[in-house]
């Protein structure tokens, strides 16, 4: 159902909308951009609030934060509704993220590829047609789980399985969450202001 009766009120899936199908437009390499360095600015301060909140919260539970890491890897998908739109958005972030001084150093790079494609996959599998919430959920959760797999390789190999399962989980369900559903929200209250009008996203804004 749609409120604009200038579109189409079929509810089928959209195939990105905009003339030209998945062809980049100059206006969707720029949003992409801008949004994914402003992630990354909020993911170098991120970073320092997560390392404290470990004086506080001991791991695996202060992984419910990490959610916040995955918003580009839904965002860009859903608002540019593009083919790589995850994968360039969360690897602007992490580049960003990288230059203003992560934590974890020019591995972070890695980080932003590795979570930007398993987002992507929670759209590709709908061969980019279904922006509902259950996709972003799909697509933050993937996005949790290879993040945290690459996190249990690199850093927690020698811990207890029990421990690495709790980890993955609490992961994968902050990024459901913060990530999936916290990017569809957001891209739809995006919409609601115009800011989103360039794009399918801005023009389906009584969608669920």
């Amino acid at each position: 159902m749609q409120a604009n009766t200038s579109t189409p009120t079929s509810s089928a899936p959209s195939d990105g909308g905009a003339a030209g199908g998945f062809r980049w437009r100059t206006v969707d390499i720029v949003v992409v951009a801008v949004l994914g360095a402003a992630f990354g600015v909020v993911f170098w301060g991120w970073n320092s609030l997560y390392e404290g909140v470990a004086n506080v919260i001991p791991l695996p539970a202060k992984a419910f934060m990490y959610g916040v890491w995955l918003l580009p890897a839904v965002l860009g998908p859903l608002i540019i509704r593009k083919p790589g739109a995850g994968i360039f958005c969360e690897l602007v972030a992490a580049s960003v993220e990288t230059l203003f001084g992560s934590s974890w150093g020019l591995v972070t790079l890695a980080y932003g590829v590795l979570q930007g494609m398993a987002g992507e996959f929670g759209f590709a599998i709908t061969a980019y047609r279904i922006w509902r919430r259950p996709t972003a959920l799909t697509g933050g959760a993937l996005a949790g789980a290879a993040a945290a797999l690459l996190d249990l390789a690199l850093y927690y190999p020698s811990y207890s399985t029990g421990w690495q399962i709790g980890y993955l989980a609490i992961v994968v369900v902050s990024s459901a969450l913060i990530a999936g559903l916290g990017g569809y929200a957001l891209t739809r209250a995006l919409a609601q202001t115009g800011a989103l009008d360039p794009f399918p996203s801005g023009r389906e804004r009584a969608l669920v």
